[in-house]
């Protein structure tokens, strides 16, 4: 995209395999709370991950599982399919119960690069199709939350991403201009999200998607989030 901006002031990052490794976190925290929920069915175990796409025996999501980008809603109704003997807000609230307190893998050494951020007069927000309460809940135990402008979830009244709405509530809350801003994430509907809110759109690989799937979407495709810093000078024409 030819018309990104050269004066960036606001950054917004997706949460799961932006902020924190995908693999490291969620493939980990699968791995033991889906025999949780299945009470110890085999069968029903196997219905599930099938359902879900997570390999069992690689102990590891599918790259097509709806749990890459999917909001936890969207997850919890596929779960209650299956399971059947709960309904869907009983499995949402089971799912944000466990995923709250999901052992957390950084992408990187998350205070000292916001810190750099914010220092640099960045404003910054996360955006994730998790729920606000886990994000609060991974940003407070992360210890940066307060280096946040803007948390929001799927369920925080402005909708989920692909939908650019959740972007341009950042935009309007921290009063930046959308075509000011930067949006990271690891998956095509963080990015889809981004162009359709007129932002620059940078992916990282620090989730399941590979480069070949986040490029025709991106202005840029990074290793992790702590590529962006020489990024934005680069952009800038500074150094």
């Amino acid at each position: 995209m030819s018309n990104v901006a050269d004066n960036f002031k606001g950054v917004l990052f997706d949460k799961d395999g932006t902020l924190f490794d995908f693999r490291g976190t969620w493939d980990v925290w699968a791995a033991g709370f889906f025999p949780k929920l299945c009470g110890g069915d085999e069968d029903l175990l196997r219905e599930l991950v099938h359902a879900l796409r997570f390999d069992l025996e690689k102990q590891e999501f599918q790259s097509n599982s709806i749990a890459i980008a999917g909001s936890n809603h969207e997850i919890s109704q596929v779960i209650a399919r299956v399971l059947k003997r709960k309904d869907v807000d009983q499995v949402e609230h089971e799912l944000a119960e466990s995923a709250a307190v999901a052992p957390l893998a950084p992408a990187v050494d998350l205070a000292p690069f916001l810190q750099g951020l914010k220092d640099s007069g960045y404003k910054l927000g996360v955006m994730t199709n998790d729920a606000e309460a886990v994000a609060e809940a991974h940003l407070g135990a992360a210890g940066v939350r307060d280096l946040f402008d803007f948390v929001c979830g799927f369920d925080s009244g402005f909708g989920a991403k692909p939908d650019p709405e959740p972007l341009l509530a950042f935009c309007r809350h921290v009063q930046v201009d959308p075509f000011h801003t930067v949006m990271l994430g690891d998956s095509t509907h963080d990015l889809q999200a981004a162009r359709a809110a007129g932002m620059a759109a940078v992916g990282v690989l620090t989730g399941v998607a590979r480069a070949a799937e986040l490029a025709p979407h991106a202005d840029a495709v990074l290793a992790d989030i702590g590529e962006l810093p020489t990024w934005l000078i680069e952009k800038s024409g500074r150094r």
